[in-house]
This record gives C-alpha cells, structure tokens and sequence, in this order.
C-alpha cells in the first residue's frame, strides 16, 4: 500500500525548521501541496517560508504567529522542533548554558503552544507535535540539560493533550532517536559517533518526515501519544562498561 499525504490550503509552522529533520519536513509539506513557514535564527532552504525569530523570546514568537496568521489566515499544524544541545557533565555544567538550553528546548515549545493553539481551538481542528529523545528517560554522559528540557516536553504535551482535546486539536510527541543532522554532528564526533552507530544506529532527516505527516494528518486518530521511531535505545546503558 502506498502512503500519501495531501496537505493541499494546509498551513504548517515549524520552530527550528533551517535544518535537519524540520527542514526535510518543510520541503515535504510544500510538496504535498501545503505552506511550510519555518521560524529559525537561520534561514532555511530556498522555497520554504522563513521568519528569523529566537523561540526563547515570548514576545517574538507571539509576533512571528501572528505574522503568519495574517498572511495564511490560518495554522493547522505546529512541529516545535528547535532545540540546543550543549555536552558538559552535570558538575561543570554552567548556569548560563543551562539556562538556555531550558529557554530554547523546553520554554520556545511552550510559546509557541500559547501563541498557536487558541487559533487551533477557534477552528476545532489542528495538530501539535514536539520532540523528545531517549535520553528523557535513559540520560545520557554530559547531556543532562537537554534530557532534563525532552523530558519535561513529554510531560508538558500530555498535560497540554488533555486540555483541548474536546476542542479536537491534537498533541503528540516523537522520539526520532539519532538522526544525522547539523546538530548532531555539531555534539557527536569520534568515538561518541561510534558509540551512537554501534548501539541504535544513526538515521536520515528523511526517515522522520513519515511519521510527522502521519501524526499531522487527520489519519492520526491519537493525541497525547508517544511515538517512538528510534530502535533499541536501552543499548545505551553501554556507555558504564
């Protein structure tokens, strides 16, 4: 059986939508026929709509909605896919960058969730997806403030899933697992990289897409879900031997 996914006078917004997964995403709403507007601190691929806003700033994203509102006169979908992922040990973490981690991965979520989500309500129809990571719930050496943000999302989404969902607006959450994306790359080098081909594997941007148009579409009868695409995550207790 062959997938589609029809998105025709569909208008979907993804927050750190530049690259990786949300910038494979926007190229595959746009060619189903829907709007992708990527709200990023850098522009994505040529022929996706871009509005340069930091998700960390209430204000900007309430702005940036409201722009695309005016210009779409609707939203139906919202990935809030931006994120950072800083590497230091919870000892030598610093005050700072665990700050931003928190602003950028669990904070600019919950804007723009405030920002779009009454206009979903208003329409009695809309789809929200957030992302969180194996290591919400397996931790991982040095990456203690960006599981403690994913965790808090699955939480967050839940919680935000049960509120409207007599409003028929959906939430739901995926767990990619290890995508090989910039910033991946940017927090993967060597043998960290080795460890991550060994255990689980390192996927595509593209193998993501599938289950985001699915969980966008009406053919996702489910909210307040977990989707999880990675494999065999639990490998990574590998890392203590």
């Amino acid at each position: 059986m062959k997938a589609s996914f029809d998105a025709t006078g569909e208008v979907v917004l993804i927050t750190g939508g530049a690259q990786g997964i949300g910038a494979a995403l926007a190229k595959a709403v746009n060619a189903a026929g829907g709007t992708a507007v990527v709200l990023d601190v850098t522009a994505p691929p040529e022929g996706v709509g871009f509005l340069q806003v930091d998700v960390a700033d209430r204000s900007a994203v309430v702005a940036a909605v409201d722009e695309v509102l005016g210009l779409h006169g609707r939203i139906d979908g919202l990935v809030a896919g931006a994120a950072v992922q800083p590497r230091s040990t919870v000892l030598e973490l610093d005050a700072a960058e665990w700050t931003r981690t928190l602003q950028v991965n669990l904070d600019g979520v919950v804007w723009a969730c405030q920002a779009v989500v009454p206009h979903m309500v208003k329409q009695q129809a809309g789809s929200v997806v957030v992302f969180t990571s194996g290591m919400a719930s397996s931790g991982y050496p040095g990456a203690a403030a960006y599981a403690a943000s994913k965790a808090a999302l699955v939480a967050f989404a839940k919680t935000l899933a049960a509120e409207v969902a007599a409003d028929r607006v959906r939430v739901n959450v995926v767990s990619p697992g290890v995508i090989d994306t910039e910033q991946f790359r940017g927090a993967n080098a060597g043998a960290d990289r080795e460890h991550w081909q060994d255990t689980i594997g390192i996927g595509d941007p593209d193998d993501v897409v599938g289950p985001l148009l699915f969980l966008l579409s009406d053919a996702a009868a489910m909210t307040g879900s977990v989707l999880t695409r990675e494999r065999a995550f639990a490998k990574l207790t590998s890392f203590v031997e």
